[in-house]
């Protein structure tokens, strides 16, 4: 029975991307787990063994794409997107929402018990990291490549100090950024 495992990197963040991935192994890959617990190093080196040995697909989305279609929305044609390219006889993402995708069986911790999704799930993340330490650059004051894009304490310092810039997700309300009303 061939499997597609699925997830995604990137649903919090205040900047940068969704990145959702797709995987179909094609043979078994040693070490493979929820990319979270993972080194960077053993993610870049698992990455490559991902690509070279499975059938897969990465779907992004932009700020701008999250801040007009909404979260969910972006998940759901995400999830239908992997499901069109890669054709499975069983479909697994990680986590408790299908949003709204029939066809579609989820499993919490998927991502460190399933090496499918284990597998999505380092395509998506390094995929997204990847990018966010290409706009670093781009956007300097910022520190994306240090917190891609996560509400630190410095990153949300930098929005105060600098505004939103461009990969910023505008439709995501922050506390720490609201106006008081005392």
């Amino acid at each position: 029975m061939k499997l597609c495992g699925m997830d995604e990197a990137g649903r919090g963040p205040l900047a940068g991307p969704l990145v959702m991935a797709g995987v179909i192994l094609k043979k078994p890959i040693s070490g493979l787990n929820d990319s979270k617990k993972l080194s960077e190093k053993m993610r870049e080196t698992l990455f490559e063994l991902i690509l070279t040995n499975a059938e897969y697909k990465i779907v992004h989305f932009s700020a701008e794409h999250i801040d007009t279609l909404g979260l969910s929305a972006c998940l759901k044609k995400g999830l239908e997107e992997i499901m069109s390219f890669l054709h499975a006889d069983d479909y697994l993402f990680d986590g408790n929402s299908k949003f709204g995708v029939s066809g579609l069986r989820t499993l919490v911790k998927a991502d460190a018990l399933i090496p499918e999704v284990s597998a999505a799930s380092i395509l998506a993340k390094v995929t997204r990291d990847r990018e966010m330490i290409e706009m670093d650059p781009l956007y300097p004051n910022y520190g994306f490549a240090l917190h891609k894009g996560y509400g630190t304490c410095a990153h949300v310092q930098a929005i105060k100090e600098y505004g939103y810039c461009d990969i910023h997700r505008k439709s995501f309300k922050l506390k720490a950024l609201q106006p008081s009303l005392f």
